[in-house]
């Protein structure tokens, strides 16, 4: 007969490896949902994002998306049925894919209410209002502005402190970081996040050496406080982008001139042409 203490111990084993599996089984079945919620997204991306200089960047098929535009209403519905606790259940990387992913479907969602008669993003805009203060985006509960899901969703109060999300959002512009020829998944988010800085940074059209002058996209003049906060320990632009030297093709001491603040900076003026294929 088996003694009532080690009866005891061997129930509450038992116990907690069925909560065990319930926990992973409930988790598991979150990540499948979310990642499958991107799905019809990914297919578009797939087919209407188009590799060019040799995989530095991409041009967006746009008459495509506008084929297929019911298409791209399905996911933003699907995307806008998703409540606020559902998304306060996921991981923060699947939170941060969700949202890059709605602000880059509804940037082309908005590209496509006037195309083909629109050369830039800020033509939808005028002298007293911007494309990026549009009320267009049913997200979370809230009718909100692209504006507000970067910088107030994605950027806002420091809670993911993830600078590499300015290689990933995308402004529908030629001097924007490429838009990803697949939709961003929370189980795939570093890889995705990693990749798409070392692309950006690579590009010779956006930065580059020349003359012991680093030139870079206007981007980290515009969010340089992101890259200073921190993330891998890097608290500096020039930190930042020594992380990353090797896809600019700095070699090892002038790696080190630009981490010690010793090498000039200059940034590139933005280039908001439609990085549509017709460009």
């Amino acid at each position: 007969m088996v003694p009532t203490h080690l009866l005891r111990k061997i129930v509450i084993s038992k116990q907690k490896s069925i909560l065990l599996v319930c926990w992973l089984s409930f988790f598991a079945s979150c990540s499948f949902a979310n990642e499958n919620l991107h799905s019809g997204f990914d297919s578009l991306l797939r087919k209407h994002v188009i590799t060019i200089d040799n995989g530095a960047s991409t041009q967006v098929d746009y008459a495509g998306f506008m084929r297929d535009k019911p298409l791209l209403d399905d996911y933003l519905s699907e995307l806008a049925k998703v409540e606020q606790t559902t998304f306060d259940s996921w991981s923060d990387n699947h939170q941060l894919a969700f949202l890059i992913n709605a602000y880059n479907a509804h940037t082309i969602a908005l590209i496509l209410t006037e195309y083909p008669d629109i050369t830039s993003i800020r033509d939808l805009g005028s002298l007293f209002s911007s494309p990026w203060k549009k009320e267009i985006a049913p997200l979370l509960g809230e009718i909100r502005t692209l504006d507000d899901i970067e910088h107030n969703l994605i950027r806002g109060d420091n809670k993911y402190q993830e600078p590499r999300i300015h290689f990933a959002v995308n402004c529908a512009s030629i001097g924007c970081p490429a838009l990803r020829e697949e939709s961003y998944t929370g189980d795939k988010l570093e890889t995705q996040l990693q990749e798409q800085t070392q692309r950006f940074l690579a590009d010779k059209t956006r930065n580059y050496l020349l003359d012991d002058t680093l030139y870079l996209s206007k981007i980290f003049s515009w969010y340089g406080d992101d890259f200073e906060q921190g993330w891998q320990g890097a608290h500096s632009i020039e930190a930042f982008i020594g992380l990353y030297s090797d896809a600019l093709g700095l070699s090892e001491m002038q790696a080190n001139k630009l981490i010690s603040g010793d090498m000039s900076i200059s940034f590139n003026e933005y280039d908001w042409r439609l990085n549509d294929i017709t460009q």
